[in-house]
C-alpha cells in the first residue's frame, strides 16, 4: 500500500470503520533515522488505533526506529517481512528476509525491549528466487511449510505474539509486485494451518480478502483479517464489515454523503497548514464504486481538485452533483449476521 495509506487515507477510512486498527504505509528505518521524522510520524488523533510499519533489516536502525514511532504515539510497531519490490530487496529486507528468521528474531527482541507497545510482524507463507522461481511459487509443498513454521518459531520465541500472513508466496524474481499479488494462489488453508499449530499465538489473514462472507468465514478460525486494496479501492466495504463485526456497538453505518460532509473540516485545517486538496481527494475516488454516478464522481476530482487554489467548495459541489445523480443517500448495508467476535485490521 505504498503511497496509498498516508495520513490523509488513513483519516478518511477512519470514518468507515471506528474500530479498524489502521496501518501506515512501510516507511523504512533509515529514512526515521536519517529523514524528516516529523513529516513521516504525522498523524491525527482520529487515526487511532494505528500501527506504524516499518522496513528494515538492521538491528540498531529498526530499535531507533521503533522508539520514534512509540514516542511520537503509534499503538504498534509492525515489521514488513512480506513486501517483494526490487528496491526493497535491493536493502535486504522485506519478504526477502524470511531467509534469515534469526535477523527478525534479534530485530523483535530487540525492539520489544526498547518499546513499550507491541511488535508485529507481516509476512508471506513462502519465498521463492533463483531458476525455476516462477513455476515455483505456484506450488505449495510441505518443505514450504515447514520453512515457514520454522521462521514463526523462531521469531515468536523473541517475543512476536501476533503475525500477520499474507496467504500467497513471494516470487522475489521475475515477477513484479502487481505479480505477486495476483498470481500466486492465495492459501489460506497454509494461514489457519499456522493458527492450529500456534494456537497461543494471533494469526491474522491478508490477501484477496474482498467480501464480507470471505471475511467472516476466516475469522471463525484465525485472530483477525487485514484488507488492503479492496479498502482503498471500495472503501465502503470497511463499514460493511463493521457493522457485522460490531453489531451490538450504538454505533451506525453512515452514508457516503455523511462521510463526504464529515471531510470538510478536516479539509479545511489540511488546507490552512500547507496541504493541497488533492492531496486528500486522491484517496476518495472509490467511495461511490458501484452506485450510480461514480463514473461522474471521479471525473469531477480529476478534473478540478488539482487546479491551483481548489478548495474545501468542492466537497460541496461534489456532495450536490451525487444528489442529482440519486447516490450516497442511504447506507446500503444489508442486515448483519452473527459474526465470532474478533477483530478488524484493513
Amino acid at each position: 500500500m505504498m503511497d496509498r495509506t498516508d495520513r490523509h487515507c488513513r483519516y478518511f477510512l477512519r470514518l468507515f470503520a471506528p474500530h479498524a486498527l489502521l496501518y501506515t504505509e512501510m516507511v523504512t528505518s533509515a529514512a526515521l533515522v536519517r529523514g524528516d521524522r516529523r513529516r513521516l510520524l504525522d498523524f491525527d488523533p482520529a487515526e487511532h488505533p494505528l500501527a506504524l510499519q516499518l522496513g528494515g533489516a538492521d538491528v540498531e536502525g529498526m530499535t531507533t526506529a521503533a522508539q520514534m514511532g512509540a514516542a511520537a504515539g503509534y499503538d504498534e510497531i509492525n515489521i514488513n517481512i512480506g513486501c517483494p519490490s526490487d528496491r526493497v530487496q535491493s536493502g535486504t529486507f522485506g519478504a526477502c528476509l524470511m531467509r534469515r528468521p534469526q535477523q527478525v528474531a534479534d530485530c523483535v527482541a530487540a525492539m520489544r525491549a526498547r518499546v513499550a507497545v507491541p511488535v508485529t510482524v507481516k509476512t508471506r507463507i513462502g519465498i521463492e528466487d533463483g531458476e525455476g522461481a516462477s513455476a515455483r511459487g505456484l506450488l505449495y509443498e510441505e518443505a514450504d511449510y515447514e520453512r515457514l513454521h520454522g521462521f514463526i518459531s523462531t521469531v515468536a520465541a523473541a517475543g512476536c505474539e501476533t503475525f500477520i500472513v499474507h496467504a500467497r508466496k513471494a516470487v522475489l524474481s521475475g515477477f513484479s509486485p502487481k505479480d505477486n499479488r495476483e498470481i500466486p494462489p492465495l492459501r489460506y488453508e497454509v494461514v489457519q494451518r499456522l493458527k492450529r499449530d500456534f494456537p497461543a499465538l494471533r494469526i491474522i489473514a491478508n490477501g484477496g480478502i474482498r467480501t464480507l462472507a470471505q471475511a467472516q468465514d476466516l475469522l471463525a478460525t484465525l485472530d483477525g483479517v487485514m484488507i488492503g486494496r479492496e479498502a482503498y479501492q471500495n472503501p465502503y466495504f470497511l463499514a460493511e464489515l463493521e457493522q457485522a463485526l460490531h453489531a451490538n456497538t450504538q454505533w451506525q453505518a453512515p452514508t457516503r454523503l455523511q462521510i463526504l460532509e464529515r471531510l470538510v473540516p478536516y479539509a479545511e485545517c489540511q488546507l490552512q497548514s500547507g496541504h493541497r486538496l488533492h492531496s486528500l481527494t486522491r484517496h476518495i475516488s472509490g467511495m461511490f464504486a458501484g452506485q450510480p454516478g461514480a463514473r461522474q464522481w471521479r471525473r469531477f476530482f480529476s478534473d478540478n481538485a488539482v487546479r491551483e487554489g481548489a478548495g474545501v467548495d468542492l466537497l460541496q459541489r461534489a456532495c450536490e452533483l451525487m444528489r442529482s445523480e440519486g447516490a450516497g443517500e442511504s447506507p446500503a448495508i444489508s442486515a448483519p449476521q452473527s459474526p465470532p467476535a474478533r477483530s478488524l485490521h484493513p
